[in-house]
């Protein structure tokens, strides 16, 4: 099957969100631009990890002085995903950039391909053959309303053990900080 690109230069709106109950939830990234959505599914920790990450970067760039952080409270993002909810793929590797020429924020969400197993990370666009991948140019603002829900969405998930950290069921779990015994 021939490779899709999903391109979004500045697009609507960039979210992360899930369907589904804590402990059952599928993670989503959502481009939107006008009509046209795209959904991609992920793991939580992939989640955690970009947002981790890109708000490093934003409060790097706020450091050297390229994008100054606005002194207003950043207008967050409580709107569910768009429906329906149509994965476009699963990804299994993303990529985080910055493109201090146009000043903007790269991220990308690839789908997995053989070029994985071989280490081969640079795919060109026109590659037929590549991967699906999901590529999305942002402001800093939208970069930073990103960050605040994908926290709030992780949030939203299973409290974490006190003792261990795993996430805790309604009905406990067998914490292996208690040796093996049951956590309420």
């Amino acid at each position: 099957m021939p490779r899709r690109l999903f391109v979004f230069d500045f697009p609507d709106r960039f979210a992360t969100g899930t369907v589904g109950q804590p402990g059952q939830r599928t993670f989503f990234l959502q481009a939107r631009d006008g009509r046209r959505v795209i959904s991609v599914s992920l793991e939580k920790t992939q989640v955690a990890v970009l947002a981790e990450r890109l708000g490093r970067l934003l409060v790097e760039l706020d450091r050297v002085g390229v994008v100054p952080d606005p002194p207003a409270p950043i207008e967050p993002d409580e709107q569910p995903l768009d429906e329906p909810i149509n994965e476009a793929f699963r990804a299994t590797t993303l990529t985080l950039g910055w493109d201090g020429e146009a000043e903007r924020i790269l991220i990308e969400a690839r789908a997995p391909s053989e070029a994985d197993e071989d280490e081969e990370l640079e795919i060109d666009d026109d590659d037929e053959d590549g991967p699906d991948l999901l590529r999305v140019h942002l402001s800093a603002s939208a970069a930073r309303t990103f960050v605040e829900r994908a926290f709030r969405v992780i949030r939203a998930g299973r409290p974490p053990c006190p003792l261990c950290g795993q996430p805790l069921e309604a009905t406990g779990h067998i914490c292996p900080r208690r040796n093996g015994g049951y956590v309420h």
